[in-house]
């Protein structure tokens, strides 16, 4: 089993960065979309992050065009959007592919971890804890804000 914390990322506006930037946080991992009938679930995400930031939750969000074009912008054009549209503070990595050949190293080991199936669509979940383990998975229609995805956050905090 890979530690997340190991992995290379590239951070939305180009910069390199580690997962280990956050080592010691509990981390909630989603592949993102503009254009997709979920997008709303950033609202939920930005609320998980802002009621829980302190107590050491760092939600991740990774743009991903992945799931029928639906999130076609650059990086900046991502982020103007996420932030301007649902006053995003978390981080945003770079757009990445969470499936096939191309999948990046972060997601080959949070899918490898909860048993290996291929991401069913924008907005997947992963819970990973402050040690770099995935612990939980949550697909793309669980509300981010849903009881099952509250009661894991609450129960893993670091802080």
């Amino acid at each position: 089993m890979v530690n997340i914390h190991d992995i290379d990322v590239t951070l939305n506006d180009g910069s390199a960065a580690t997962m280990s930037t956050w080592s010691g946080k509990l981390l909630l991992v989603v592949n993102l979309a503009s254009k997709c009938g979920l997008t709303p679930q950033y609202e939920g995400l930005q609320r998980l992050y802002e009621k829980y930031q302190d107590q050491g939750l760092v939600v991740i969000g990774v743009p991903c065009n992945q799931f029928m074009g639906q999130e076609p912008g650059t990086d900046a054009e991502v982020c103007d959007f996420a932030q301007n549209t649902y006053n995003v503070t978390f981080p945003l990595l770079a757009k990445t592919e969470v499936n096939g050949d191309g999948a990046h190293p972060l997601y080959k080991a949070l899918k490898a971890d909860t048993g290996g199936g291929e991401i069913e669509w924008n907005f997947e979940k992963f819970l990973v804890n402050a040690e770099g383990d995935t612990i939980e998975r949550f697909g793309p229609r669980i509300d981010p804000e849903a009881d099952v995805v509250v009661t894991a956050i609450e129960a893993n905090l670091p802080d």
